[in-house]
């Protein structure tokens, strides 16, 4: 890599260097100790629903409506604590002091559900799912930063999302676990404990990788402002040689502060699009999977019970998680360096606002006699939430937030699908019980819709820009002056976003 040219700082070599790169082994390290995490994640959310059936088949007593829904719902919710804490941390530490720590909450929680929760210890199980849901909110702040930073320009897009679509793995884990067992003979006083245990295990294989990994070069450089650190760091980790040594200037930094994102107007629209679009998309998400009950109830027969019903019920989620939803996340990865984030994530939402649109109105489709009818739409919103938003809102937050508020404008927009995902578990169900499956899938449409309109008006399209253009560091370096003094007042006006 030549040296930086006369007269600039070392901070442009460092950020030539990673985003004109091309895809390399550490590219794909980086991915492996990133995407483990949310293998797991994945897991561990959604592994609850079939314990939550086997528990009274283990000697639980049958859980209560509210101790249903809070051993539900408690990960996602401490999800919203974890991403804003993390979040922060990440910028006010630093990417390598915190990153692994999340992974040894993860791990704690799922070997204390396994282990330490007695039977009928509905309460003990809550304590332990909240320390796992922190870890998993933790996570993803942390992972989708550190992935942004370390990539090249031309497949960041794919090389995030390679991150996020692991957990289409890890969806596609948790029903083929349970059937394992059953198919094992696994008696179910032991299959939930294990079931709880198996996700700790890939969470703890990452653990010394990621506290491993060397502070990431951009912002060693782009705040901390120590460009031959990160020269050292970025060789000994990627192989890349980047010299530093003709730089004449000062060694800028991003002083874009934490506070910003909610005083600056630019940053502010961004935070609430990249939020509120994650939001709407987990609500809409988690309110799409009271369609498969249905899809259960459609296909399981009334007087099926016990094993034999969370046999059949893991067998049908496995078909769908494989059948729609893997393939979404994965075109969706592979194609938005070429598509463009902003195109998948329009298309996604207004394909989900058709198709919860057509349930709602045609609510006869939820019905046996329109049982072909009722899974192809299905499957297409399915399919359209992964090769949609589902992908991109998690690609999005770490591309627009410059390096010094990454961390925490991560977090804010993890934390805003969490808060989407844990209302709309419980507000989706009340709507169901007062209006039933029609009025639910309105409501869905409706916020798909909203979705829409903010992708549109609030997001711009990072698809082959560096991470310092998409994001406007320029307007926070120094020495040009104080923090976003280069800029005006105010910052840009939304309709700006999309340059």
């Amino acid at each position: 890599m030549p040296d930086a040219p006369a007269g600039t700082d070392g901070r442009e070599a460092i950020l030539s260097g990673l985003n004109r790169t091309r895809t390399r082994g550490f590219h794909f390290k980086t991915w492996i100790l990133s995407g483990l995490g949310f293998f797991t994640d994945a897991y561990d959310l959604f592994i609850i629903g079939s314990i939550l059936t086997i528990l009274p088949l283990a000697g639980w007593t049958k859980l209560s409506t509210a101790e249903t829904a809070l051993v539900a719902s408690t990960a996602l919710m401490a999800a919203v604590l974890g991403a804003l804490v993390f979040g922060r941390l990440l910028d006010y530490l630093g990417r390598k002091a915190i990153y692994g720590f999340e992974l040894v909450l993860l791990v704690a929680g799922a070997l204390g559900s396994a282990f330490l929760t007695p039977v009928n210890g509905v309460f003990i199980l809550i304590a332990w799912r909240f320390l796992l849901g922190v870890g998993i909110g933790g996570d993803y702040a942390t992972s989708s930063t550190i992935m942004a930073e370390y990539s090249n320009t031309k497949n960041r897009g794919m090389l995030v999302g390679m991150v996020f679509s692991m957990q289409s793995l890890g969806l596609l884990a948790g029903p083929l676990a349970v059937l394992g067992l059953l198919y094992a003979g696994v008696a179910p006083a032991l299959m939930w404990k294990l079931l709880f245990a198996f996700g700790a295990i890939p969470a703890a294989a990452v653990i010394y990788g990621r506290r491993s990994l060397p502070e990431t070069p951009k912002f060693t450089v782009g705040v901390r402002g120590n460009a031959r650190k990160a020269a050292q760091d970025l060789e000994r980790y990627s192989g890349l040689s980047v010299s530093t040594s003709s730089s004449t200037a000062p060694t800028r930094v991003v002083k874009a502060r934490w506070s910003q994102l909610f005083t600056d107007r630019r940053l502010l629209m961004l935070v609430i699009g990249t939020a509120g679009t994650w939001f709407l998309m987990d609500w809409a998400l988690y309110g799409n999977s009271i369609m498969a009950s249905s899809i259960t109830g459609f296909l399981v027969p009334s007087t099926v019970t016990g094993l034999a019903l969370v046999k059949a019920s893991a067998s049908y989620n496995a078909l769908i998680f494989g059948v729609a939803a893997l393939p979404g996340y994965w075109l969706a990865t592979f194609t938005m360096d070429r598509i463009g984030r902003k195109p998948i994530q329009v298309v996604g939402f207004a394909a989900m606002a058709v198709t919860f649109l057509v349930i709602g109105v045609f609510h006869e489709l939820a019905t046996a006699a329109y049982l072909s009818e009722f899974l192809a739409v299905y499957g297409l919103s399915y399919f359209f939430i992964e090769f949609g938003p589902n992908v991109t809102t998690f690609v999005y937050p770490p591309e627009v937030f410059p390096v010094s508020t990454r961390g925490l404008g991560s977090g804010i927009a993890a934390a805003g699908g969490k808060t989407g995902a844990a209302l709309g578990t419980v507000v989706d169900v009340y709507i169901l019980a007062t209006g039933g499956l029609s009025t639910l899938f309105l409501v869905l449409g409706i916020l798909a819709l909203v979705g829409l309109v903010l992708t549109i008006l609030l997001l711009p399209e990072p698809k082959q820009r560096d991470l310092e253009e998409v994001s406007q560091e320029g307007r926070f370096l120094s020495p040009m002056g104080p923090a976003g003094s280069a800029a005006p007042k105010g910052g840009a006006l939304p309709g700006s976003l999309l340059r």
